[in-house]
């Protein structure tokens, strides 16, 4: 159950959130927002994957 939430969390990012890994984001100039973007769709994928 809690996987298929998951699974469906990421689809959603993969949609809305951008993509800062093809943008090339150099994370130790990352804003705060930038960071908390690319954590949430960190803590996602680690969840999605378990």
């Amino acid at each position: 159950m809690k996987k298929t939430i998951f699974k469906a969390l990421s689809k959603l990012n993969k949609l809305v959130l951008p993509s800062y890994t093809k943008k090339r984001l150099d994370l130790s100039k990352a804003t705060k927002l930038q960071l908390l973007i690319f954590g949430w769709k960190l803590y996602v994928t680690k969840n999605a994957l378990d």
